[in-house]
């Protein structure tokens, strides 16, 4: 869960388990049924049982695909045949999360990323044939990133501010050797973000604002810098990549509209044209590591849509056609015969695919959901709307619980996700999912400010946090209760990072609006969030001061949409969860939320976890969060509202 816009993308948090909860009162009658339970419901063993997975690379003989899972408990990088079979695990860390990059294009080291305890300081790693590691960039408190490859594989590029905190410098590493060159000092503000295959051309990005952003070309040649993308308004331009023949640079903009769309700029003429457009954003774009495919993914109101075309003419490729969800993360083979893909769905979590084009042939190589639940005891997400309160249409991701009717209300969560330009989406959450399955409904909001549904959405909340996002989660409360099975008297709200704030917000500035909140590693102080952005998001300080706030010049703006200085009015039962070593909401911020709180004399629970960052990356603490959450959310909210016999 990302505080920031364009942040480095966290894992996932997997939370809630059921707890029992005594009856009420002999003396009292509730005022509703409970919800029938209709299906089978699940432990938090069982759904810890069930697999996460992501990203993929072929072997240069195209027989087998590294990938990433946490079968373990915590995420190593694996290996499996493109033929099927059991999945070897190929890093064996019991500590630090670890996420492979991809095989080398000569033989089967690979290289792989690794932080220590959440703390985002990641640095490379290469596992040699011998099965020992080395680090490429060691050092202390610095951060580095793979940047791709050279076509020929010879040689590859890195990213790191080791040479001073706030800026990453590229680097050009031998493929055999490990010797490493200096190709761009990164000054004012321009980060490297792709290179040509010819090695001519650095694409450098320039934030301006969360909403405005430019694209600037180094020539490695002439050391002459261009800027690329000038234009009269806000507009962000998102890099992609240079096109396999080094003659154009393929980008992302909503430059002139509201959405994203695929533009080219060509190297030779400087012409910017615009390639590919949808109805939604066009994310971005990427060429198969022969040239021969071009991929691009289309944000469809809140699902992925893969687009594939082949050759100069891009034709449209026919993808398998497979059940159970929305096809994600597509890589090809170097020789273009293979493709390998996640399916992912409502109620099914990433499985890994391999399509073999010559043979028209798929095979699903990957089982990640528990053997033990049934998907059919799980719930499919569906895309509703509301309007809020100033006519505002607010998109949300709904999921409604199995069993629940007029005469059989249920409780419900208004559940916020991070930012503050992030977007629920539809695909598995084992953390809904299981919310849902022990008998809560779920609104995933997409309040204004919210990313996907054009850029006037988007930019809505600019310097009105705390104010209109948090009221369209407010008048969530009125849609769920036009619902008919929804008691409007049992309504919560929930959200990790920016989502954490908009629950502290909503028990301070609208204490009347929830029963319960759940805080997960949100910001209570803007002043000490801002003030203590890690150094490696210098360029996008300025950014989120536009947007959010400047410490140094909105003091009394911020103290008022802070929740730590109005902890007062927070009257509802709370819970707060921390990553003791999270870079991005510190500690401290929860802390004093929680130690404030309690002077109010209701019920306040903190949980720390030693081991964690800015999102969970480990299974027990999944578990141990999950058991938590869920057995206060059956105490404070699950219960029905008694009312005394006469």
């Amino acid at each position: 869960m990302s505080l920031m816009r364009h942040a480095l993308q966290i894992s996932t948090i997997t939370l809630l388990l059921h707890a029992a909860f005594g009856t009420a009162s002999a003396l009292a009658a509730p005022v509703a049924k409970e919800a029938r339970q209709l299906h089978k419901r699940y432990s938090i063993e069982q759904f810890m049982a069930t697999t996460s997975i992501n990203g993929a690379s072929f072997s240069r003989d195209e027989k087998h695909i590294l990938f990433n899972s946490n079968e373990s408990g915590i995420f190593n990088a694996y290996t499996i045949a493109v033929q099927g079979g059991k999945p070897l695990a190929l890093t064996k860390s019991s500590l630090d999360s670890t996420y492979g990059i991809g095989y080398f294009y000569t033989d089967d080291r690979i290289l792989f990323t690794r932080d220590k305890g959440g703390d985002e300081n990641n640095h490379l790693y290469v596992r040699e044939l011998d099965g020992s590691e080395k680090d490429l960039t060691p050092g202390d408190k610095l951060k580095a990133d793979f940047a791709g490859w050279l076509p020929d594989g010879s040689a590859f590029y890195v990213v790191s501010n080791e040479r001073d905190p706030k800026f990453f410098d590229l680097y050009k590493y031998d493929a055999k050797t490990y010797a490493r060159t200096l190709v761009y000092k990164t000054e004012g503000g321009m980060n490297p973000e792709t290179i040509s295959d010819d090695g001519k051309w650095i694409a450098l990005s320039k934030t301006n604002t969360t909403s405005d952003s430019d694209i600037y070309l180094y020539n490695t040649v002439t050391h002459e810098t261009k800027h690329i993308t000038p234009h009269v308004g806000a507009a962000s331009h998102n890099m992609s990549n240079f096109d396999p023949a080094s003659r154009r640079l393929f980008f992302a903009s909503n430059a002139g509209g509201e959405f994203n769309s695929i533009r080219t700029y060509d190297l030779a003429t400087g012409v910017t044209r615009e390639h590919e457009k949808a109805e939604w954003d066009v994310m971005g774009t990427s060429f198969s590591q022969d040239g021969r495919f071009r991929i691009s993914v289309v944000n469809q109101d809140g699902s992925s849509v893969v687009r594939v075309v082949e050759g100069p003419g891009e034709k449209p490729v026919i993808l398998p056609k497979l059940p159970g969800g929305e096809m994600r993360g597509t890589t090809f083979s170097a020789s273009g015969n293979l493709m390998a893909f996640y399916i992912n769905g409502d109620r099914s979590p990433n499985n890994l695919y391999v399509h073999d084009f010559k043979s028209k042939q798929t095979r699903q190589l990957t089982q990640s959901l528990s053997k033990e639940i049934n998907p059919d005891d799980l719930v499919e997400a569906e895309v509703v709307r509301f309007t809020s309160f100033d006519g505002t249409v607010i998109p949300s991701i709904f999921y409604k619980p199995k069993g629940a009717s007029a005469s059989a209300k249920v409780p419900a969560i208004v559940y916020v996700h991070g930012g503050p330009g992030g977007q629920t989406r539809r695909g598995y959450s084992s953390q809904i999912q299981y919310l849902v399955n022990h008998g809560y409904a779920v609104l995933g909001i997409n309040n204004r400010g919210s990313s996907g549904y054009g850029k006037s959405f988007n930019t809505a909340d600019d310097r009105k946090h705390g104010r209109e996002p948090l009221w369209d989660c407010v008048e969530a409360k009125t849609y769920l209760a036009s619902l008919g099975y929804i008691d409007p008297a049992r309504i919560g709200i929930m959200g990790g990072s920016y989502g954490g704030y908009m629950t502290l917000a909503a028990l301070a500035f609208r204490p009347e609006a929830f029963k319960v909140g759940v805080d997960i590693f949100g910001v209570s102080n803007w002043l000490r969030t801002l003030e203590s952005i890690p150094p490696y998001w210098e360029d996008m300080r300025k950014a989120l001061y536009d947007e959010v706030g400047d410490p140094g010049k909105d003091k009394d703006y911020l103290i008022a949409t802070s929740p730590l200085f109005h902890a007062k009015e927070i009257r509802k039962p709370l819970m707060v969860i921390q990553g003791a070593n999270d870079p991005r909401v510190l500690k401290a911020e929860s802390d004093e939320i929680v130690e404030a709180v309690k002077k109010n004399q209701v019920p306040v629970e903190y949980v720390v976890f030693a081991d964690e960052g800015h999102g969970f990356s480990k299974k027990k603490n999944q578990a141990e969060a999950s058991a938590k959450i869920l057995k206060f959310l059956d105490q404070y909210l699950m219960p029905l509202e008694p009312v005394q016999q006469k």
